[in-house]
């Protein structure tokens, strides 16, 4: 069996699977889902010190 040269492994050219565009949209949701991630994190420890400070009634 004889293989044609350049068909296997990663001598062959390499294609753009996406544009820059995409790759943009894709790194800003990234970054705009990571900062609200930080931002619900931040609110929940502030909210539970905040109920931890004021005790519990008896």
């Amino acid at each position: 069996m004889i293989r044609a040269s350049g068909t296997a492994g990663f001598q062959g050219k390499s294609a753009t699977v996406a544009s820059s565009r995409l790759t943009n949209a894709v790194a800003a949701s990234l970054a705009v889902a990571a900062l609200s991630l930080c931002l619900i994190v931040t609110l929940t420890v502030m909210s539970t010190k905040a109920t931890m400070a004021m005790g519990l009634p008896i």
